[in-house]
């Protein structure tokens, strides 16, 4: 069973290499958006992106750093297919994950300005901003370094398979094919 954690940029990919994987390769789907969809509702707080980050930075605070992510990882193992784990954000999420067996953390970006027209094109709740703040929200999730928040830039740096996701979906499936027939080789 291969298990595949997915980080990247608001806006870059991440779904859609997702949607890839299960659709055409019967990968497993656990996404970090869910879990903290369900605890943001719990709370009964407002489903946006500010009340995202606060939640997942108090569970990882009140738990450890890779909190969230082990417990998708755990929810993964009752599968017997390939997973995939989508958003991997902070540095601890990584360091636990490449632990387990045969993980491979992907890591997509794209230019800031084709990233914020994809988000406005999907509209989910946590999308309706203005450019002004989905730069500010990429600001502030790029470089803590409290080991509970988001760091995507180590997060990246840490990544074994980098996609840079500017063109469509066709180039972006034919570069993930490519990147499954090296992990196939490698097992």
């Amino acid at each position: 069973m291969t298990i595949i954690g997915i980080t990247g940029t608001l806006g870059s990919g991440k779904g859609t290499i997702v949607e890839y994987l299960v659709k055409e390769k019967g990968f497993t789907h656990f996404s970090v958006r869910e879990f903290l969809l369900k605890e943001i509702k719990k709370r009964e707080l407002p489903e946006n992106r500010d009340s995202m980050v606060i939640v997942a930075n108090d569970l990882r605070k009140n738990n450890s750093p890779s909190f969230i992510i082990d417990q998708l990882y755990e929810q993964s193992l009752t599968q017997s297919r390939n997973a995939i784990i989508e958003s991997i954000r902070t540095p601890g999420e990584v360091e636990s994950l490449k632990t387990k067996r045969e993980f491979y953390l992907f890591a997509v970006d794209a230019d800031p300005r084709i990233r914020y027209e994809r988000i406005k094109l999907r509209n989910s709740e946590t999308d309706q901003i203005d450019y002004n703040t989905f730069i500010a929200n990429e600001k502030r999730e790029m470089t803590a370094t409290d080991p509970n928040k988001q760091n995507l830039k180590k997060c990246r740096e840490m990544a074994d398979f980098i996609f840079i996701n500017d063109g469509n979906i066709e180039d972006l499936s034919l570069e993930v094919e490519k990147v499954l027939t090296q992990i196939n080789e490698i097992l």
